[in-house]
């Protein structure tokens, strides 16, 4: 962005800053032309930013000053002795007080002073810290991260009490310039991992973040058609602390509640709160449980489609499985429009008022289950075994992760259909060694189970307790491996 010192006369400063933030032209941009102590001052702000009992303080405060009492060093005086506030600073740059003004502070111009004084007094629309919808607990704290930057670092600040805690601001959007955080532990976080994502987050070139975090994600991730996240997202600020302390790197986006994990493995997907907040032997059965959730959506349909095909693969004590009543279309044409129609009650019940919300399940239950069972269109074994597929994604922790077993899911039924058995096969094979080969910023995605360490997978697949597990991740190269 090019730079504009401020001129030597205070009318061209003004003038300057009016049509820079096109005053005459947006309602909400106010600029008030005052007098105080026998010297012009102008300040701009935009209106709903700004919060009006502190600057009133500060004008009647300025109100006060004798013709003359600024002399001989105004800007000394005002930041030091007569605007008691406590966020202050100063500007050379025409330009870039415009562009702060903007993004919530109030800017003084005063007569005689060659630089801007910026009073950061902004106060954004926010809703409260509740609880977040996809990651709910019986026990344990029950706020969560807000669309507003300052708010979130507060929340992580109120868990984390370090003095080696970084909260290192940026901007990114040439027109957005939207707020970014990089939050980290630095005594424990490793410093090339906090480099390297500097400089991706510098170097991304964008007009603005219209999606906030996806779109940094498509930056920094940079595996545009990939299904699967190699980015972990929490609304909880006792998550993002737990990461913390752990060694991750946050990405806070000013503008969305959800906290950017980096970097994240497939195991870090299949965690929850819930797991941490019951005694170990409960967490690490409920782990067990969503791990059997995971697979089985991917993995159970095609299966049950596979032993429909051909029968003889199964032995006589399950020759019970397959549908005992062919529907009026093919078995792979119901499950693709089951699949679609589950997608479409989804997005459906996202846009549903929450009033309707129980009206539209009752529907489905009705046109997906009895209805299209009793007009032939469905088989009644097809609707249990996608349902029990459905169930294994919603049981799934990670969002991200749900939609992509549903396209591996989808995939793997197509291969089949095509293929057999022999394609059965070779779907599964492929898929893990897809998600064999994925790396999360340089670390395999499967870590620790490819490449194998045993300590490390022993806390993925069993819920330690919390006295015993006194490491942390070694792929994160923590400065401090013990806790």
């Amino acid at each position: 962005m090019e730079k504009q010192r401020l001129f030597e006369n205070y009318e061209k400063n003004v003038a300057y800053m009016r049509e820079r933030l096109g005053v005459e032209e947006s309602f909400d941009i106010v600029h008030l032309d005052l007098v105080y102590a026998g010297r012009g001052m102008s300040l701009f702000m935009v209106d709903g930013f700004v919060k009006d009992d502190i600057l009133q303080r500060i004008m009647k405060l300025l109100s006060r000053l004798d013709e003359g009492q600024l002399d001989p060093d105004p800007l000394t005086q005002l930041l030091k002795t007569h605007i008691p506030y406590v966020e202050l600073e100063k500007e050379k740059d025409l330009n870039k007080s415009a562009d702060m003004v903007l993004a919530g502070p109030t800017a003084l111009i005063v007569e005689g002073v060659d630089e801007v004084i910026l009073i950061d007094a902004r106060t954004y629309p926010v809703r409260g810290p509740e609880e977040p919808d996809l990651e709910r607990v019986v026990r344990g704290s029950r706020d969560g991260f807000v669309e507003t930057l300052v708010f979130n670092t507060a929340l992580t600040r109120r868990r984390i009490r370090d003095r080696s805690l970084r909260m290192e601001y940026l901007q990114i959007g040439r027109r957005s310039q939207t707020d970014i955080c990089l939050c980290y532990i630095k005594e424990i976080a490793d410093d090339h991992r906090v480099k390297y994502l500097q400089k991706i987050l510098k170097e991304i070139d964008t007009d603005g973040l219209p999606m906030a975090e996806k779109t940094i994600e498509e930056y920094i991730s940079e595996q545009y058609w990939n299904p699967y996240p190699v980015i972990r997202y929490t609304e909880r600020p006792d998550t993002a602390a737990a990461h913390l302390y752990e060694g991750h790197v946050l990405v806070i986006i000013d503008g969305s509640p959800s906290v950017m994990i980096t970097p994240a493995t497939f195991w870090h997907h299949m965690q929850h709160a819930e797991e941490y907040r019951q005694k170990p032997l409960v967490g690490a059965y409920l782990r067990w449980v969503r791990f059997f959730a995971f697979f089985a959506s991917i993995f159970i349909l095609p299966l049950y489609f596979l032993f429909s095909m051909q029968p003889d693969l199964l032995p006589e004590s399950l020759s019970f499985i397959g549908p005992t009543e062919n529907g009026t279309i093919p078995l792979i044409v119901q499950f693709l429009i089951a699949e679609v129609g589950i997608d479409m009650l989804r997005m459906a019940a996202i846009h549903t008022p929450t009033s309707l919300g129980t009206a539209l399940g009752l529907v489905a239950a009705i046109l997906i289950g009895q209805v299209a069972v009793d007009v032939g269109l469905f088989s009644s074994e097809v609707v249990l075994y996608l349902a029990l597929a459905a169930i294994g994604t919603f049981a799934t922790p990670s969002y991200e992760v749900g939609l992509a077993d549903r396209i591996s899911r989808i995939a793997l039924l197509l291969i089949t259909g095509l293929f057999g058995l022999k394609g059965y096969v070779i779907g599964v094979t492929f898929w893990l060694l897809y998600i064999t080969n994925m790396k999360t910023f340089f670390t395999p995605y499967l870590w620790p189970f490819m490449p194998f360490s045993w300590k490390p997978l022993r806390d993925v697949l069993i819920r330690s307790p919390i006295p015993l597990k006194n490491r942390r991740p070694a792929f994160l190269h923590p400065k401090d491996p013990d806790r």
